[in-house]
């Protein structure tokens, strides 16, 4: 069992928790940055992490492990592997997270949805919103570290490795700004 500490060595261990000034893929700013891929590259490191989330739903008979694109594919992959269940990437165009490839999500399908890093939750309720479109029966949400520190309302069973109250801001009323720290994008894709 990993301990929220453990999640944390992690992240510290593999230089993956930023200090500074960053834009979040949520269009906030933040002085700490959580850099998914640099825990992602070791796969010794997505075993464990992953072998936790299933572990906390390998009694809920999941048939598929969906998750967003990109560090969502990683985490879906490595979960379904582990319960022996399909996974399935939920890919965005044009503004909708979906299905592409002709993949297919059965109605009554029991899906556990996994994402890397929850700040306001935006993807993670896209990929509620395509499971929803397609009738299935979401048995919860794992993430790997929320950074909402507990307030984000899913609407459905949220197991979080590590939970941290970071704080962001709306661009205009960043202190960072305010004081001509320079901002950095580490992120691939920001809300519009």
């Amino acid at each position: 069992m990993l301990t929220e500490q453990d999640v944390r060595n992690i992240f510290i261990e593999t230089d993956a928790l930023r200090r500074g000034h960053f834009l979040l893929s949520s269009g906030k700013h933040s002085s700490e940055y959580w850099e998914k891929f640099w825990v992602l590259q070791y796969p010794h490191h997505v075993e464990r992490l992953c072998s936790e989330i299933a572990s906390r739903f390998a009694d809920e008979k999941v048939d598929v492990v969906l998750g967003p694109t990109t560090g969502g594919i990683l985490l879906a992959f490595e979960t379904a592997r582990q319960l022996g269940v399909r996974a399935l990437y939920a890919e965005k165009e044009g503004g909708k997270r979906l299905l592409r490839r002709g993949l297919k999500l059965e109605p009554g399908t029991r899906v556990l949805i996994v994402d890397d890093i929850m700040t306001t939750g935006g993807a993670t309720k896209e990929c509620l919103v395509l499971a929803a479109e397609h009738q299935t029966d979401v048995v919860g949400v794992a993430v790997l570290v929320d950074r909402s520190g507990g307030t984000i309302e899913l609407g459905t069973r949220l197991e979080a490795l590590l939970t941290v109250e970071a704080e962001s801001f709306a661009p205009e009323s960043c202190p960072l700004c305010i004081n001509e720290t320079p901002l950095y994008s580490p992120g691939t894709s920001h809300v519009s």
